[in-house]
């Protein structure tokens, strides 16, 4: 399955599931685009680890910190203005 098949599906599902639950005020959706991040085999045991713990360590550091880190750790272009436009 090509990437953007599965984030499309992910993001169409997940809105249905988060308006149907009304899990926010008003209708959820999602910004355009998305971001992937891939790793090798040797590295699993350690993203799994981040999974688990991720609650506990976005308390510490932001996930758009953390994004935003990722983007310049893989010298990825973009805008500020254009990352995140509704997080703060």
């Amino acid at each position: 399955m090509a990437l953007a098949d599965l984030v499309r599906e992910i993001k169409a599902d997940s809105s249905n599931f988060i308006n149907k639950e009304r899990l926010v005020h008003g209708r959820f959706t999602w910004q355009e685009g998305y971001g992937a991040f891939s790793y090798g085999h040797s590295q699993l045991d350690t993203i799994i680890r981040y999974i688990q713990n991720q609650e506990t360590h976005h308390k510490r550091r932001s996930f758009k910190n953390e994004y935003l880190t990722l983007l310049r750790k893989f010298d990825i272009a973009f805008e500020d203005k254009y990352v995140f436009d509704f997080i703060e």
